[in-house]
């Protein structure tokens, strides 16, 4: 019996896989178009393509589930329905007095204050309506000030089951600092109306700054039934790879119920951890989910904190590009992700993402740790109009999967990125390899229509298409590096996603970039991401206190208890006691300062070393980020400790990204063909080139278009792509 792994990446356009055979070492990767109607439709084509593959490859007997080891599965369940606003129809009990915390959100205005008369506050999550009051109250240090007014608990929980509210959040003043009145209301909830999905604020985000913690403990609620629904659909179709027409298990019922949300807390309660359990049960393979924060969990887990995937996808490719461009021996990258709806962006400093706390999915704030992750919808389905004053703009409006680009022949009625490069010949007549054909004739009537509008010829059309795109994706680069003190020029970039590599060449121009570095199969280095992923679960807790007041002891005591509930998360994913790590971080900033700068915090002792360690890293990264520190003068701008926290980690055996044979310098024999391409003026015959048939060492001198299946890589005049000995093309200005 053979052990694959399996990684599989929904896009909006593409579902992407990708196959690693552990005794082999080898790689299969492919794709298959995805079913926004019903993701795992796509998700089940992509497991049957995949292991199809591997099977043509096997020289000893064919594949089947029965020899997948694992399937690490990157999804935009929970990111879609934030980002489309469909969200459920929820309640929220807070504290007595605070029923206005979500009205009053934040004084920032969007595009600052000169904004502000026409601005208006969008709707909130939760309409005051259905916030309810419960009374009681802890201060800041978790002390009971009154008590938990249980008759007022039972009334608002009676009410929420009358009215058919079946979403609740639980957000209680200070219960990041003790749980016990949260705590309460769950046992309440759980008499009263026990078909509700409720969220505790103590178990999603155990953390100050009241707005943000309501939301984000919302937004994990709203999101608990769909990702819930959608697992148990996967859980389905994995369980009938194990044992083909066996039907539906006794657990599968117990599934249902977990999947549909039955159950309360988002780790504590006992039918929480039952639900779990079921979706475990019911799993034969090991099936793990891509969480923002760059781990992975589990689908059991998942039915607890469905929070922590919001930007699942874009995670695993960031990593995925992390490791590819480390092992290439760049370990200061950028990450460009370029698919069908949209494009991702992020930093890789050291080989390692960054991440934020500060995040926000559509218009809702969530204070989790995520990889930095900033989206502009500049992807090949953007769709190019003009606007009432009569000028070219792209995006973010897109054609998706279905209709698609004009292109597809799907029904599409605009033109799109896709459209315009097929236009200028940049990318071939077809997709995948030659499976999916592409109408040129429909994306040059659609360009040509616009092009009329414009009063330009078509060709100078689809260039402005490109240009205008172009930017909107240097524009997203720039706000995740400039804005964050950095200097765009002392990085290179990974550019990766289906049409992630198209437009590397306007990029280094714009950027002042030195290098792009596309990995091999840059359509599916999500998908690899994923199979790159260790096992992370992140806890915090808040801890105001001056750093000269600092209680060394207290400060072990909360990092202990955070260790402590990571080691029961990665107990529960079976992972041994010696495989456990943990990584602890800290967020300091100076006395007044409204947010907060998040730095490595040492194992070991909680000793003056420790802390010492902490303030020097504050006041680096403080200076990193906005050009100045106090470091030396804390006397008069004392530096104040803010929160505490701790990842745990459980780690999984990586693939070896395989070498490349030297090539022999002689291009030759990788010349597929030549076809007219426009890059600056007119079309010219270019040569085009197989990706695979290129030897470590191998250089191409633009004009050239390097293919692969999933991938097009223009090359520009003036520009060169060398082949490294991991099979990367390297783009770079041509030297003289």
């Amino acid at each position: 019996m053979r052990r694959i792994r399996i990684g599989i990446d929904t896009g909006g356009t593409f579902t992407d896989v990708v196959a690693f055979d552990e005794a082999s070492g080898r790689l299969t990767t492919t794709k298959t178009p995805s079913t926004p109607s019903d993701p795992a439709e796509g998700f089940l084509a992509g497991v049957d393509k995949v292991l199809g593959m591997v099977s043509e490859r096997q020289a000893d007997g064919e594949v089947s589930g029965r020899d997948v080891a694992a399937v690490s599965h990157g999804t935009t369940v929970a990111t879609n329905a934030l980002l489309e606003d469909d969200i459920e129809r929820m309640g929220l009990i807070t504290t007595e007095g605070y029923r206005y915390v979500l009205e009053i959100a934040r004084q920032s205005v969007p595009d600052g204050y000169g904004n502000s008369y026409f601005w208006v506050k969008p709707d909130r999550i939760v309409p005051v309506d259905r916030v309810k009051e419960v009374g009681g109250r802890l201060d800041v240090r978790g002390d009971e000030v009154r008590p938990f007014d249980q008759a007022q608990a039972t009334e608002v929980a009676r009410w929420f089951r009358d009215q058919g509210i079946d979403t609740i959040g639980v957000c209680f003043i200070h219960a990041y600092a003790n749980d016990a009145h949260e705590r309460a209301m769950l046992a309440v909830l759980d008499k009263e109306h026990p078909d509700a999905v409720v969220s505790l604020s103590s178990e999603v985000l155990r953390e100050y700054r009241e707005y943000e913690r309501t939301v984000t403990t919302l937004v994990d609620a709203s999101v608990k039934p769909r990702v819930g629904r959608y697992i148990r659909g996967i859980a389905e179709q994995l369980d009938a790879y194990v044992a083909p027409g066996s039907g539906r298990r006794d657990s599968d019922a117990a599934v249902d119920a977990a999947a549909e949300g039955v159950g309360t807390s988002a780790t504590g309660s006992d039918q929480a951890a039952d639900a779990g359990a079921a979706v475990a049960g019911a799993i034969q393979i090991p099936f793990y989910i891509m969480k923002s924060n760059g781990g992975v969990i589990s689908a059991a887990e998942v039915v607890h904190q469905p929070i922590t995937t919001v930007l699942s996808g874009p995670a695993a490719g960031a990593l995925g590009a992390a490791l590819v461009a480390g092992e290439a021996g760049y370990d200061r990258i950028l990450t460009l992700d370029g698919g069908g709806t949209s494009t991702d962006v992020s930093v890789v400093l050291d080989s390692e993402p960054t991440l934020t706390t500060e995040g926000s999915v559509g218009r809702f704030p969530s204070k989790i740790p995520m990889i930095d992750v900033v989206t502009v919808g500049a992807g090949g389905g953007s769709i190019a109009w003009i606007s009432p004053e009569g000028n070219l703009k792209v995006g973010p409006r897109s054609a998706g999967a279905d209709p698609g680009p004009l292109c597809y022949g799907k029904g599409g009625t605009e033109p799109t990125v896709t459209d315009a490069h097929v236009v200028l010949g940049r990318i071939p007549p077809h997709l995948l390899g030659g499976e999916i054909a592409l109408d040129v004739d429909a994306a040059r009537a659609g360009i040509a229509a616009l092009a009329a509008d414009l009063d330009l010829d078509p060709a100078d059309a689809a260039r402005g298409i490109l240009e205008v795109s172009a930017w909107n994706q240097a524009n997203a680069i720039r706000q995740i590096t400039v804005k964050r003190g950095l200097d765009v020029r002392d990085f290179a970039m990974a550019a990766f996603g289906g049409s992630g590599p198209l437009l590397i060449c306007r990029l280094i121009d714009v950027l002042g970039l030195d290098a792009v570095v596309v990995p091999r199969d840059p359509g599916n280095l999500s998908a690899f991401g994923l199979l790159t992923v260790d096992v992370k679960n992140d806890y915090v807790q808040t801890h105001v206190v001056k750093h000269d007041d600092l209680d060394r002891d207290e400060v072990g005591a909360i990092f202990a208890d955070l260790e402590a509930k990571a080691t029961q998360a990665l107990t529960r994913e079976g992972f041994d006691a010696d495989q456990h790590r943990f990584v602890r971080t800290a967020d300091l900033r100076y006395d007044g300062q409204a947010f907060e700068v998040r730095v490595p915090a040492p194992n070991g002792p909680i000793d003056a070393a420790f802390t010492e360690s902490v303030l020097d890293a504050f006041h680096d990264e403080h200076e990193q980020l906005y050009g100045y520190a106090y470091r030396g003068r804390t006397d008069r701008h004392p530096v104040e400790w803010v929160n505490l926290r701790v990842t745990g980690v459980g780690p999984i055996t990586r693939p070896d990204i395989a070498r490349l044979p030297a090539g022999d310098g002689d291009l030759s024999g990788a010349e597929t063909s030549r076809r007219p391409v426009a890059f600056d003026a007119d079309h010219q015959q270019t040569p085009v080139y197989d990706r695979d048939s290129l030897g470590a060492g191998d250089e191409i001198v633009g004009p050239a278009i390097v293919e692969e299946f999933g991938s097009t890589v223009p090359i520009h005049p003036g520009f060169t792509a060398r082949v490294d000995e991991l099979a990367n093309l390297v783009v770079t200005r041509s030297v003289g």
